[in-house]
């Protein structure tokens, strides 16, 4: 990796912005092949008892491989094996939850989360609560959650982040990575490559209504979002330095948010749109399309939308003097630029449909009505001054159909 854990902790006390961000709470990262052999002993130095949070999939992955080593180094188990809903889906619901809290007993030190975001999700909030660690097994490189202390669950409906922690350790094991399907390979890039927008929603909100922001952070995520870019024809051949490259971008980009304290450098507009539609399929009984892939169809919708309305939203804005927005009359160049960090989001269909992915709504089952819907409420989602919402309050956008 081009950064070292190490080198990431300084930045919480020692950031070149002057400002202090969390501590990371991380002491072991491994990316590489092996990694899931070496779990089993790092757990045994530390824990007597543990859960293994997966589900059937992901058992067969790397839980059975790691429930087995962990027998083996002494290490006294459990497997909570989450059961799918009534449309087959995995979700991170009060129902899943439950199950792990219940799997949990008073006499257990960890839990193990084995899978991608969703497990995950369930694991580190069931942990906090229990307050006690938890250690991360991906299974697939899927989602930039997977360092982060933020776990987005649906509760009555309504997807909710809860800030909780980190894991104390992480083994992404290149094997068990590439065999990965490839659905989820897909949507680890275009969890990534829905950075162009979601950096500029966050600078944004800066600059309209002073939101906390850090420039060298939005760097460090601006870097894995470079990274994950420049193995794109790595991937569509499953080169596994590819899929190594694509993780240790999604380690990065979960790190940044972790210091931040808030998901704010790896979430815009884009993700609100994402949970949006998670939220309508789960209304409907429909099943469930992976964040990532959601998040990069988003995020070329909305890199079109901005670029061709923001200018005439601020217009309206200062013409109105609609607060806080009205604040940035006079910065005129300072918005150009910040448009032109945005590429065309026929540059992000570009880039999903040089790996093999999903490029339009329509791909994903969304249909153009739900499309339009999303985008008036979305911004509704998260306290949060985003581009997205500025096109809502100023009626910008009151015309789409």
């Amino acid at each position: 990796m081009a950064w070292t854990l190490d080198e990431l902790r300084r930045l919480s006390s020692d950031c070149p912005c002057g400002q202090p961000h969390h501590r990371i709470p991380v002491e072991h990262l491994r990316v590489g092949p092996g990694a899931l052999s070496e779990a089993a002993a790092w757990i045994r130095d530390r824990f007597a008892r543990v859960v293994l949070v997966m589900d059937d999939r992901t058992r067969e992955a790397a839980g059975d491989e790691l429930s087995e080593a962990l027998t083996g180094a002494g290490v006294t188990w459990t497997a909570c094996v989450i059961e799918p809903n009534g449309q087959g889906d995995v979700v991170a619901d009060e129902v899943s939850v439950m199950q792990a809290f219940l799997a949990t007993g008073p006499d257990v030190e960890a839990l193990i989360a084995v899978g991608s975001g969703t497990l995950h999700d369930i694991a580190r909030f069931v942990s906090a609560k229990a307050r006690i660690p938890f250690v991360s097994v991906p299974t697939a490189p899927s989602v930039d959650g997977f360092t982060s202390a933020g776990a987005p669950l649906i509760v009555r409906g309504v997807k909710t982040t809860y800030q909780t922690q980190a894991p104390i350790a992480v083994f992404a094991d290149t094997d068990v990575l590439e065999q990965a399907p490839k659905e989820l390979i897909w949507a680890g890039f275009g969890d990534v490559i829905g950075k162009y927008t979601s950096l500029a929603d966050w600078r944004f909100g800066e600059m309209a209504a002073g939101e906390p922001y850090c420039a060298y952070l939005a760097g460090l995520t601006r870097a894995a979002l470079d990274t994950a870019v420049a193995q794109a024809d790595g991937l569509s051949r499953g080169e596994q330095s590819a899929v190594r490259s694509l993780m240790e971008a999604l380690m990065l980009s979960g790190l940044v948010m972790l210091l931040f304290g808030q998901s704010h450098p790896a979430s815009g507009g884009e993700h609100h749109l994402s949970h949006d539609w998670e939220m309508a399929f789960l209304r409907s009984g429909r099943r469930q399309v992976l964040h990532g892939l959601k998040v990069a169809v988003a995020s070329a919708l909305v890199a079109d939308l901005y670029r061709a309305r923001v200018p005439d939203a601020l217009g309206i804005a200062a013409e109105r003097g609609l607060r806080p927005w009205a604040s940035l009359a006079g910065r005129d160049a300072d918005v150009k630029g910040l448009l032109a960090s945005v590429p065309p989001g026929q540059h992000i269909r570009a880039l999903m449909r040089r790996i093999g992915g999903p490029t339009e709504p329509s791909d994903l089952g969304i249909e153009h009505s739900l499309v339009v819907a999303s985008l008036k409420r979305a911004h509704r989602l998260r306290n949060r001054y985003t581009m997205l919402r500025l096109l809502n309050e100023t009626g910008a956008i009151a015309d789409l159909r």
